[in-house]
């Protein structure tokens, strides 16, 4: 029997750059979560009898969410629900099945790279047909929606078993439990020389994957371990948690930095690699060699032909604005066209849709391709391992003869996290208002010659995405780029990127940090950060 539930709005359930993100206290709100799950159903047209993909990273309240949301699709006139056993589904893995089973869409259930457990975060985003996130038109229709519903639809049931694979009615839709890694792997091996791989590991090349206690360590000790012969412990943390063993699973050096140490240590392994809560983001290190994720979206690119599945070439790249210019000089060499977009995936579909593009990135650790509509962490693992199967040479060799042939983009992101929201505002508002005057304004690191915010037009439907960022560019082609982040659940985190290129003639040994030292500086006096946000240093630099 379909039940409707009267309720009333929440007037703070506006998707950011990847859905709704809060505090897990909030989302245990009465109503809270079936509010924004039946907005979401009541922003779509023709779904009846159509198949949803749900699943989540596994975090605290991943299991609670995925009974409510089973029992409103049924209610709401779904015909099935594909949901990965344990209520486990990895982010790319979720687009996979979205594209492979032809759903309609999907329920994702995270928060991706933020802390897990009762006191942390929890989110939920919709993924449409395609496997992407929906839309800046599916979002706003769905935060409208938020601001005005009077009820939702669910059914009285027992909660489904999601720990046997197999299928169950629940009132007339069937809900199928899979296995959250078969599919996903099995494509991997369409993509990528595991042959070649298994040779590479065989030889005495030793590598560690952290999964950070995250989605990702099944599909890691599976792939990994299972499929390529890599010893057993290969894979770190690699039990999913529902608090992530305490940790924060973002992959960068602040949170992931016993890895980093043991890449950096005499006798360290050959590489490292890591990925998120669920598992979207990568981390990758070489012996005594960090590589950005900027520089390692243009190494890809640059080196993508060496795997099966790219061996055809790119049709072209895509990078979101902050990302440095590495991958253009790498384009532009390939003869291919680069495409410039906002931050967020959901600006990369389109052009993957299109087949404008081949392999995207972002420097928030995001890579990916058009194998699915999403970044994807263990992806990106995988090519740079067929990259060093195919080379056979470390790392650090492959890196200083990329940046030999295309120069070196010096680049670090800082972020101000946790800012009151009224301070951080007020410091994009007074950079957004002098961008007319900033040009030909001296700083440490020189001239400004062009100040802008940035907007995109998006080349395959023409809509238009304004204020995505300020940039501020100098005359030798260095530039700083404000953004205020909408990753978070408290206050807001300003980020601020740091870019400044030397050709291949240049000097390209030197320090990340005194190389952008006059641009971190430069970068203070425009935005008079500390003054506006009361602190002195980022509370992390990537």
């Amino acid at each position: 029997m379909i039940l409707t539930v009267e309720t009333t709005p929440f007037t703070d359930q506006k998707p950011g750059t990847s859905g709704l993100r809060k505090k897990v206290k909030v989302f245990q709100q009465p109503r809270y979560a079936e509010n924004f799950i039946q907005s979401v159903f009541d922003s779509l047209d023709g779904f009846a009898g159509q198949t949803l993909v749900l699943g989540g990273d596994g975090r605290f309240l991943n299991r609670e969410v995925i009974q409510v949301a089973l029992r409103m699709a049924a209610a709401n006139g779904f015909g099935r629900v594909l949901v990965g056993q344990g209520g486990i589904l990895s982010t790319p893995a979720a687009s996979n099945v979205i594209r492979q089973y032809g759903a309609f869409g999907g329920l994702v259930l995270s928060a991706s790279h933020n802390p897990g457990g009762p006191d942390e975060d929890f989110g939920i985003k919709y993924n449409i047909a395609n496997g992407g996130p929906a839309p800046e038109a599916v979002t706003e229709a769905i935060f409208a929606n938020t601001l005005k519903i009077a009820s939702y639809k669910t059914i009285e049931a027992p909660d489904v078993d999601l720990d046997t694979v197999g299928t169950t009615d629940l009132a007339g839709m069937t809900v199928q439990v899979i296995d959250p890694v078969a599919d996903y792997a099995a494509l991997m091996e369409t993509l990528f020389d595991f042959a070649a791989i298994r040779d590479l590991l065989a030889s005495g090349f030793v590598m560690q994957f952290d999964a950070m206690s995250a989605v990702t360590g099944p599909y890691a000790t599976e792939i990994f371990e299972r499929r390529l012969g890599a010893p057993a412990g290969t894979v770190r943390n690699g039990v999913p948690l529902p608090d992530f063993g305490h940790h924060h699973p973002d992959p960068n050096l602040v949170h992931a930095k016993d890895l980093y140490d043991a890449l950096m240590a005499p006798d360290g392994p050959d590489f490292g690699a890591a990925s998120d809560g669920d598992g979207d983001r990568n981390l990758i290190i070489g012996k005594h060699c960090y590589v950005t994720p900027s520089d390692s979206l243009a190494l890809l690119a640059a080196n993508a032909h060496l795997a099966p599945g790219y061996a055809r070439g790119l049709a072209g790249i895509a990078r979101s604005m902050p990302t440095s210019g590495a991958a253009d000089r790498v384009a532009a060499a390939l003869g291919i066209p680069l495409f410039e977009t906002p931050t967020g995936w959901k600006f990369f579909g389109n052009l993957l849709d299109a087949g404008l593009a081949t392999i995207c990135g972002e420097e928030s650790a995001g890579t990916g391709s058009d194998h699915v509509r999403e970044k994807d962490g263990i992806w990106a693992v995988l090519l740079w391992l067929n990259v060093l199967a195919a080379r056979r040479q470390p790392v650090a060799a492959i890196m200083a003869e990329h940046w030999a042939q295309y120069g070196r983009n010096y680049y670090a992101r800082h972020d101000y996290e946790a800012i009151e929201t009224t301070r951080a505002d007020a410091l994009m508002a007074r950079l957004r208002g002098s961008l007319e005057t900033l040009p030909g304004t001296q700083t440490a690191a020189g001239p400004v010659s062009m100040a802008d915010d940035f907007s995109y037009t998006d080349p395959t439907d023409g809509s238009v995405s304004s204020r995505q960022g300020v940039r501020v560019l100098f005359a030798d082609g260095s530039r700083i780029v404000f953004r205020l982040s909408g990753t978070g659940t408290q206050g807001a985190t300003l980020r601020v990127y740091l870019e400044r290129y030397e050709p291949a003639d240049g000097n390209l040994g030197q320090e990340t940090a005194a190389a952008l030292a006059p641009l971190i500086a430069a970068a203070e006096e425009l935005a008079l950060i500390v003054a506006h946000t009361g602190m002195a240093e980022p509370s992390v630099i990537t």
